[in-house]
């Protein structure tokens, strides 16, 4: 049976709970070091234009199908698509947010242990060469990243135990605002270091010889990744959008939202890595390794300063990290909530114990599971790699299909412009980018990620 559906309290509560769904290590950690491996400036372009002429009509999709809805994305092809095969494709996109977090929130734990380690002055009182094996150090050991991991995800379950209004638009709201204040900060000091200037000209000078077709696939990737689409966490937040809300204006407040902190965030990142002499093409440990060896070395005698920019960049990356992460969560509560009668805090428990216990095996591959592989990857990169490449495209994939062509034009229409009144002259443009320049795209992604 189901219970009673919660709604968002204000538009800002709506674009607060969807950009913190959509500002996450996306944009913090993965972006700067996918940057540094493709080549900067190049790659922000097509990064950019995959947001805005990809990403974004599949946002729109779905929002249209969660407010049409009012339900979880398997009830939702349920409702709109009666006696189809259509809700067991709403499925997958219940099965792979949970998987993302299971080892979302590993990383997640990370920045817990992180942020611990600048508070304690653990970057200031040791060598500036010993801190780069900090990272490795920690996440082989068997006990203290699983401990970090517990302790991220037992925030994500409490913030959703809360609810919508009283867990995630409290949570939301606040956060967004401070997570912007935070990563500026972060940017202004980068770009002050001595030498930053070489990263400035690394992200605005474009250099498309290296702009290759793995270049402009990787940067498709990042675009889903970053706004969390696929996994129906838009979808089920839509589902509590009221509907006199703007879909458009949710949608583009979003992705400029998106777009903007994950360019601050490159700009807080690559600069400091130039002044400090290295390379931007660190890979995944860019943030853990590197950062805090650049922290330390720009406050050499300057312990505070450096503690400080230290602990409010690993805050950033913590409170980035918890957006995200409870947004993943709600799509299963939503669904044992809605299909299966379940009790919001049965539910968030179940899920929750859920995930931590794979986030285990994926804290594990680091150290005492290293040895074990699945399809020559360990678990922790064999999940990363099924979702981002493969189950987050498949996601939008059904979504842009189900809008573009098994909903009614009509009921589209209806949606995206409220009954009518708003977005009108609009409608036509970002149909036709749904029903077919968002398909072909993601079909791009899957060529690519086949044959390289």
């Amino acid at each position: 049976m189901q219970q009673k559906r919660e709604h968002f309290g204000s538009r800002f509560a709506v674009i607060a709970a969807m950009v913190g769904s959509a500002v996450g290590l996306g944009n913090i950690w993965r972006f700067p070091y996918i940057l540094g491996e493709y080549g900067g400036a190049a790659f922000i372009l097509v990064y950019i234009a995959a947001s805005l002429i990809l990403a974004l009509p599949i946002f729109y999709a779905e929002s249209i199908i969660g407010r049409r809805s009012r339900s979880d994305t398997f009830g939702a092809m349920r409702k709109l698509a009666p006696g189809t095969p259509w809700r067991w494709a709403g499925l997958v996109t219940i099965v792979s947010p949970m998987l993302v977090l299971s080892y979302y929130s590993v990383v997640g734990g990370w920045s817990v242990e992180y942020l611990f380690k600048s508070l304690s002055f653990s970057f200031t009182d040791v060598p500036a060469e010993e801190i780069p094996g900090f990272f490795g150090h920690f996440i082989s050991s068997p006990w203290q990243p699983i401990l970090t991991h517990t302790a991220f995800m037992a925030a994500v379950v409490f913030i959703v135990l809360g609810g919508v209004s009283k867990g995630i638009e409290k949570f939301s709201k606040p956060a967004m605002p401070a997570l912007f204040i935070l990563i500026v900060a972060i940017a202004v000091y980068s770009l002050t270091l001595p030498g930053a200037w070489a990263g400035v000209t690394y992200l605005v000078k474009p250099d498309f010889s290296r702009l290759t077709a793995d270049a402009c696939a990787a940067a498709l990737g990042q675009a889903f990744f970053s706004m969390s689409l696929g996994v129906g966490a838009i979808l089920t937040y839509s589902s509590y959008v009221k509907r006199e809300e703007n879909l458009m204006v949710s949608g583009v407040g979003t992705a400029v939202c998106d777009l903007l902190f994950a360019l601050i965030a490159a700009f807080a990142v690559i600069p400091s890595v130039f002044a400090a002499g290295l390379q931007p093409s660190g890979g995944p440990s860019l943030v853990f390794e590197t950062l805090p060896y650049i922290f330390h070395r720009m406050g050499e005698g300057l312990p505070l300063v450096s503690t400080l920019v230290s602990a409010v960049f690993f805050i950033t990356i913590l409170a980035a990290a918890l957006s995200s992460a409870i947004s993943m969560l709600e799509v299963g509560v939503a669904f044992l909530s809605d299909e299966r009668g379940f009790k919001r805090r049965n539910a968030t428990l179940l899920l929750g114990f859920l995930c931590w216990a794979v986030g285990v095996l994926c804290s594990l591959s680091f150290g005492p599971l290293s040895g074990f592989h699945i399809l020559g990857n360990s678990i922790f990169d064999f999940l990363d790699h099924l979702c981002s490449d493969w189950l987050m495209p498949l996601g939008g994939l059904i979504f842009t299909l189900f809008v573009g062509w098994k909903m009614s034009r009509a009921d589209v229409r209806d949606e995206f412009t409220n009954g009518g009144t708003v977005n009108v002259k609009l409608f036509n443009a970002v149909y036709f980018l749904m029903r077919f320049v968002a398909p072909v795209g993601i079909l791009v992604v899957f060529v690519t990620n086949l044959v390289m």
